[in-house]
């Protein structure tokens, strides 16, 4: 499958990495930040599908 026919999440999962790895972003820096992502996330989607 080539990039440009995967889902949008695979897209922007690689743009996340290649820009991750680019600037040298320590692993637990990363693992810390994508939880704080998530948790932000999975608020808005609580409050879009409660509304």
């Amino acid at each position: 499958m080539s990039l440009d026919s995967a889902p949008d999440e695979i897209k922007l999962a690689v743009d996340l990495i290649q820009l991750l790895e680019e600037n040298n972003v320590p692993t637990p820096t990363v693992l810390a930040a994508l939880a704080i992502v998530q948790r932000d996330y999975q608020q808005k989607k609580a409050a879009e599908d409660a509304a």
